[in-house]
């Protein structure tokens, strides 16, 4: 008897946070919503696939190894993290964690260590998240390809449609905005930094959104990603009233073509002009603009086989 309820107490059935069971029901609504509806199914496949494996309860995948030493909830193994975070009191895992949290480089060194002598490793997608994420890897290389499938031919032939993506910005400043506002209330609790990660998702771009986040509101991260994604993946299902409502039937049926042909040399020359330009005058744009920029360049120098 013992032994089935040592059983039952390491479940995950019993370790199941009402947060958990709530964000596997949004993960299975992501799936449905891809496999069944087809919103943007390379979107959200993976996204609610990962958020499914990071919310198994007691599996720890999206976790450190300190962080699954503390959920873990073994005395010894508690008193063991508190002394290498040199802790002299504490109550319960939380009081640990918070210590861990603020402390300094080098004890979390020895924390991580002291975990992995206690037999516990870091999740496979905390693992993930390090080196793709947290070091700004992933949404680089995303951009990159980003830059890769797109054509500034209709940019370029009409340059006043530019001004179409300017206005687009209007969403972020409004999302700013926004999350101030609520701070203000008193309904939530975000700082500047936190309210300007979230303001991106207004400009509808999610690898801008992931490399913003994770620079300034780290902690925010996967709330961010999973916001914006889902956003731009009911866009199909939100533009259409919107357009309807703004045209006419006669308006809709306009045959768009470009006005004038774009020479190779001009598609060539303006990534490498955007790319300086910009970067001047905002060097911390460099990093995010600069492989945008070298994919649209591969795309168009015509030399790159597979892309050109």
């Amino acid at each position: 008897m013992d032994k089935l309820l040592s059983l039952w107490y390491e479940s995950g059935i019993y370790q199941m946070a009402l947060g958990q069971f709530s964000m596997i029901v949004v993960c299975l609504l992501l799936l449905y919503l891809a496999i069944k509806r087809g919103f943007e199914p390379l979107l959200l496949v993976p996204i609610g696939f990962g958020g499914l494996l990071a919310n198994i309860p007691a599996a720890g995948l999206a976790f450190s190894a300190v962080e699954n030493a503390i959920n873990s909830g073994n005395p010894d193994v508690l008193q063991s993290l508190a002394q290498s975070l040199q802790l002299a009191t504490w109550e319960t895992g939380k009081d640990i964690y918070s210590a861990y949290e603020s402390a300094s480089a080098s004890v979390h060194i020895l924390a991580e260590q002291t975990a992995k002598d206690l037999g516990f490793l870091n999740g496979m997608l905390y693992n993930f998240y390090t080196i793709s994420i947290a070091s700004g890897a992933a949404p680089l290389i995303i951009f990159m390809g980003v830059g890769a499938m797109t054509d500034f031919g209709p940019l370029l032939a009409n340059p006043k449609t530019l001004l179409l993506g300017a206005a687009a910005q209007f969403g972020i400043f409004a999302t700013v905005l926004g999350a101030l506002g609520l701070t203000s209330l008193g309904l939530m609790d975000f700082s500047l930094a936190d309210a300007a990660a979230i303001g991106i998702i207004g400009g509808a771009d999610g690898p801008t959104a992931i490399y913003v986040a994770s620079l300034l509101a780290p902690d925010l991260l996967g709330a961010i990603a999973v916001a914006a994604y889902s956003y731009m993946a009911l866009v199909p299902l939100i533009q259409p009233p919107i357009m309807r409502a703004l045209t006419t039937e006669k308006e809709r049926q306009i045959v768009m073509v470009q006005l004038r042909p774009i020479s190779k040399l001009e598609k060539v020359c303006f990534p490498l002009v955007l790319l300086i330009l910009v970067a001047l005058f905002l060097p911390s744009a460099a990093p995010l603009l600069g492989m945008f920029c070298l994919g649209n360049l591969m795309r168009e120098c015509g030399v790159v086989d597979r892309l050109s």
